[in-house]
């Protein structure tokens, strides 16, 4: 009975959340729906410097584009405040195989590749994998559907 009392506004409520999510343009940059931070936590520089996935410490953490980003070391975060657009992903950290079909699903911070200088992140290894057999063809149908997917006005 109590079930039964709850299913009704509930069904409603899910229906509201779900058609405003859908007319609303996904943050500037991808962080899930419980914190704030860039990356899961990773240190977007490591990916250049140390070629894999670290974790960032609380430590060494600075904002940008209304995010949180965590580094592992004071070096990395000097390197990232010099030049954010160079270690930051592209696509805000989305998917870049979903981008370049025209939608948005959130970036895996261990499926990552750097092509031509700028990290990429994908969904999961099998979206990656899918990614990989048409690299060029992704990121140009990606960089066209980017600006109007996302809120660059944050």
């Amino acid at each position: 009975m109590l079930l039964r009392n709850f299913a009704a506004p509930l069904l409603l409520l899910l229906i509201a959340f779900s058609s405003s999510a859908v007319l609303a343009e996904e943050e500037a940059i991808y962080t899930g729906l419980f914190n704030n931070r860039a990356l899961s936590g990773y240190d977007a520089v490591a990916y250049f410097k140390e070629g894999k996935p670290v974790k960032g410490k609380k430590s060494y953490k600075t904002s940008y584009m209304g995010s949180e980003w965590r580094f592992s070391s004071q070096e990395n975060l000097d390197a990232f405040l010099a030049e954010p657009t160079k270690y930051a992903p592209q696509y805000g950290g989305y998917c870049a195989w979903a981008m370049g079909r025209g939608y948005t699903a959130s970036g895996d911070p261990k499926q990552w590749r750097i092509v031509d200088g700028k990290l990429y992140l994908n969904y999961d290894a099998k979206i990656k994998r899918k990614w990989e057999a048409d690299i060029p063809y992704f990121i140009k149908h990606a960089d066209e559907f980017y600006p109007t997917l996302i809120d660059l006005d944050g």
